[in-house]
C-alpha cells in the first residue's frame, strides 16, 4: 500500500473540498434566507429531533411511492455512508486498510446502484410529474461520482490501479463537485435546505403526533399585513420552500390542479423560490393549467401579485385550502400557509379580494353571517323540536353549534337528523340561536383576517357567559377554528365532531341502530375533519355500526381529495376546466356505491350540486336515524 498513500490523501481530500464547496454554496443561499422576518426556531430541540423527522416523518410519506423510497433510500444512504467512510480516511490507520478500501468500496457501489434507479425515472423518458431542467444532470453527477468513487476505492482496496487510477479519481472528483457545486441553486440545494428545514420547521407540533394546521394569528398593527414580496415571509418559510424537490406529488394531489384551475402548488412554491433569487434557473415543470404564466421581477422586495408579477391573482383564489399538498410533501412545506399569508396582503392591504367574495365578507362584517341573515333565523331547522336555547338555563351539557349550514334547508334535515337521536339518547343539549355569529373561517382563508378576528372575540366573549362541558357540531370548518384557531383569541373548549360523539352514544348503549345490509356506501372524509383534524375513524365505524355495506374511495382518510367548498373556492369562483365535486363525484361512482355518505354541510352542498351523479349524498346522522328508527 506504500506507493498508494499519495493517492489515499487525495481521495478523502476530495470529499473534505466537496464539503468546503457545499458550506460555501450553503452560505450564499442563506444570504437570501436572511432579508425574511425573524422567527423564533427552538435549535436545540429541533436539530435533536432531526434524525427522527428525516427518518420517520419524510419517510412516511416518502414511502407511499414505494419506488420513490427505496431510490431516496439507497441513493442517499449510499451517498452519506460513502462520503463519510472516505472523509474519515484521512486517518492513518484507515487509510492503510484494505479491508476499510473494500467498505468503501461496498457503499460507493450503493451509491451507484441508487444513482440508477434515479435516472431510471428521468431517462429515456421523464415521468410527467417530476421537473426537468438541472434536475436532469443530477442522475448524471450522482453515477459520476459513485462509479468513481466505486472504481477507485476498489483498486486502493486490491493495491493495483497505476494509470488508470487517476482516471478514476478525476471522474469521482468531477461529479462530486458537481454535486456540492448544486447546493447552492441547483437540485442538491433539497438536501441541505430540507435537513434545516426540519429542524426549524414553522410547525414542529407535525413532529410531535399533534394536527398543528391553525393559522397563525395575524398582528393587525404590523407596518405591512400579510405577504406582498419574499421579504415579507420570515426566513425558515423561505429555508423551507428552497427544500422543494419539484417532485410533483403536490400537483398530483391539488385539485385546483386537477380541475383545470390556473394553480399548481410545485410551481407557486418554485415561483417563490425564484421571486427571490435573480439568479434562480427557469423553472421547468408543469405549468399552471390556463395559461397563467407570469413573469414579473425578481429579487427581495419584487412584487409577488398581480396580472403583470410572477403569481396571478386567481392561482392564490384557486386554491380550497384542502392541505392535499402538505399532507403530499415529502420535505413537509406548508403551501397553504404561503397562500393564506398572500391573500392577507390581497384582502387588508389593497381590499383586492375575488368580486364575488366581496359580498359575503362585507355581510360577515355587518351581520355576523355571510348570507346577511338574521341571526334569529339560524334555528328555524329546529321548528317542531325540543331545542332550548341556552340562555334560558346558563348552562348546559353539550352545546350545539349549528354554524352556516343552518340556514341551508338541506343542511336542516341533517341537523334535525341530529337533535332527534341526542333526545333519543337523553343528551342534555342546548344551542346559542341568536347569539351564534359565523366562526370567520370563510373570511380567514381569504385572507381577511381583521374580520375574522372580530367575530372570534365577539363569540369568545358571548361562550364566556355559559357553562357547558363540551361544543358538538356537525361543521368541520367550524369545529377547526373552535378547536385549533379560537385557543389564541382566550377560547379553550372541548369540541367534539357530531360523528365522535354520536359514535360514543352507540358504544356506550344509548342509541342501538338495526342494521341496513342492503345499503352500499362509500364515505367522503371532509378536509376540515380529516387532514385538519385527524379524525377519519369515527365516521365510518358509525357507519359500520349500521351494518352498511361500506367501500373506500380511491383516495380516502387522510388523502381524500377535496370537494371543492373549502377556502372561499365556492365565492371565489375562479372557473377551470372541470369542477372539482364532479371530479370527487366521478371517483364515488367507480365503487358502485350507492350512498356517498358525508359529515359536513360544505361537501353536503357542493356533491348534491353535481347534476349527473348517479349516488345519493345522505350525512352519517341522517344514515344512523334511519338505522334507529328502524328498531321501531
Amino acid at each position: 500500500m506504500t506507493s498508494f498513500m499519495p493517492l489515499t490523501t487525495v481521495f478523502p481530500g476530495l470529499v473534505w473540498a466537496m464539503a468546503a464547496l457545499a458550506l460555501v454554496q450553503v452560505a450564499r443561499r442563506a444570504a437570501l434566507w436572511r432579508v425574511g422576518a425573524a422567527a423564533p426556531v427552538a435549535w436545540l430541540h429541533g436539530l435533536a429531533q432531526l434524525p427522527r423527522r428525516y427518518l420517520v416523518d419524510v419517510h412516511h410519506v416518502v414511502a407511499r411511492d414505494a419506488y420513490a423510497s427505496r431510490m431516496h433510500a439507497v441513493v442517499a444512504g449510499g451517498l452519506l455512508a460513502a462520503s463519510l467512510l472516505t472523509a474519515l480516511a484521512i486517518l492513518p490507520p484507515l487509510a492503510g486498510s484494505r479491508a476499510y478500501w473494500l467498505l468503501v468500496t461496498v457503499a460507493f457501489a450503493v451509491t451507484a446502484a441508487g444513482s440508477v434507479l434515479v435516472g431510471a425515472r428521468r431517462y429515456p423518458v421523464k415521468q410527467k410529474r417530476l421537473s426537468a431542467g438541472r434536475f436532469q444532470i443530477l442522475p448524471v453527477l450522482l453515477l459520476a461520482y459513485a462509479v468513481g468513487g466505486t472504481l477507485t476505492a476498489l483498486m486502493l482496496a486490491l493495491g493495483a490501479g497505476g494509470i488508470a487510477l487517476p482516471f478514476t479519481l478525476g471522474l469521482a472528483a468531477a461529479g462530486g463537485l458537481g454535486l456540492a457545486f448544486e447546493v447552492r441553486q441547483g437540485p442538491m440545494r433539497h438536501a441541505v435546505a430540507g435537513a434545516l428545514h426540519l429542524a426549524a420547521h414553522p410547525r414542529p407540533g407535525r413532529f410531535e403526533g399533534r394536527p398543528d394546521t391553525a393559522l397563525r394569528p395575524l398582528d393587525l398593527g404590523a407596518p405591512r399585513l400579510g405577504a406582498e414580496m419574499p421579504a415579507d415571509f420570515t426566513w425558515n418559510r423561505l429555508l423551507s420552500y428552497d427544500s422543494c424537490v419539484s417532485c410533483g406529488r403536490c400537483e398530483i394531489a391539488c385539485p385546483a390542479f386537477a380541475a383545470g384551475q390556473p394553480l399548481n402548488p410545485k410551481r407557486l412554491i418554485q415561483d417563490l423560490v425564484a421571486g427571490l433569487n435573480p439568479a434562480e434557473p427557469a423553472y421547468a415543470g408543469n405549468p399552471y393549467p390556463g395559461g397563467r404564466e407570469g413573469q414579473g421581477e425578481r429579487g427581495p422586495l419584487a412584487r409577488l401579485i398581480g396580472p403583470d408579477a410572477r403569481i396571478h391573482p386567481d392561482t392564490l383564489w384557486s386554491c380550497t385550502t384542502c392541505r392535499a399538498c402538505v399532507e403530499e410533501c415529502p420535505m413537509m412545506i406548508e403551501h397553504v400557509d404561503a397562500v393564506v399569508s398572500l391573500r392577507r396582503y390581497q384582502a387588508l392591504e389593497r381590499a383586492a379580494l375575488p368580486e364575488k367574495a366581496i359580498g359575503p365578507v362585507t355581510e360577515l362584517r355587518q351581520a355576523g353571517d355571510p348570507g346577511g341573515r338574521p341571526l334569529a333565523a339560524r334555528t328555524d331547522f329546529a321548528a317542531g323540536l325540543d331545542l332550548p336555547l341556552i340562555a334560558g338555563r346558563g348552562e348546559a351539557e353539550i352545546l350545539l353549534w349549528l354554524g352556516e349550514g343552518a340556514y341551508d334547508l338541506r343542511y336542516g334535515r341533517t341537523l334535525r337528523a341530529l337533535v332527534r337521536l341526542l333526545r333519543r339518547a337523553g343528551v342534555d343539549v342546548a344551542v346559542l340561536g341568536a347569539e351564534e355569529r359565523d366562526t370567520g373561517d370563510l373570511a380567514r382563508r381569504l385572507g381577511d383576517e381583521a374580520t375574522f378576528q372580530a367575530l372570534a372575540r365577539a363569540n369568545v366573549a358571548t361562550l364566556a357567559r355559559y357553562r357547558f362541558s363540551r361544543i358538538v357540531t356537525a361543521d368541520p370548518h367550524a369545529l377547526h377554528a373552535l378547536r385549533n384557531e379560537y385557543p389564541a383569541f382566550g377560547g379553550h373548549y372541548t369540541v367534539v365532531h357530531h360523528t365522535a360523539l354520536l359514535l360514543e352514544l352507540i358504544r356506550a348503549g344509548k342509541l342501538v341502530p338495526q342494521t341496513l345490509p342492503d345499503l352500499s356506501v362509500t364515505y367522503h372524509d371532509p378536509c376540515y375533519l380529516a387532514r385538519y383534524n385527524g379524525e377519519t375513524e369515527a365516521p365510518r365505524a358509525v357507519l359500520d355500526a349500521i351494518g352498511l355495506a361500506r367501500v373506500e374511495m380511491a383516495r380516502s382518510g387522510k388523502r381524500a381529495m377535496c370537494c371543492g367548498g373549502g377556502g372561499g373556492a365556492p365565492v371565489s369562483d375562479v372557473p377551470g376546466e372541470r369542477r372539482i365535486p364532479d371530479l370527487r363525484m366521478a371517483q364515488a361512482a367507480e365503487t358502485g356505491a350507492g350512498i356517498v355518505a358525508v359529515a359536513c354541510p360544505s361537501c353536503t352542498a357542493m356533491l348534491e350540486g353535481v347534476t349527473d351523479r348517479k349516488a345519493e349524498i345522505r350525512d352519517v346522522a341522517e344514515l344512523l336515524l334511519q338505522a334507529v328508527e328502524a328498531g321501531r
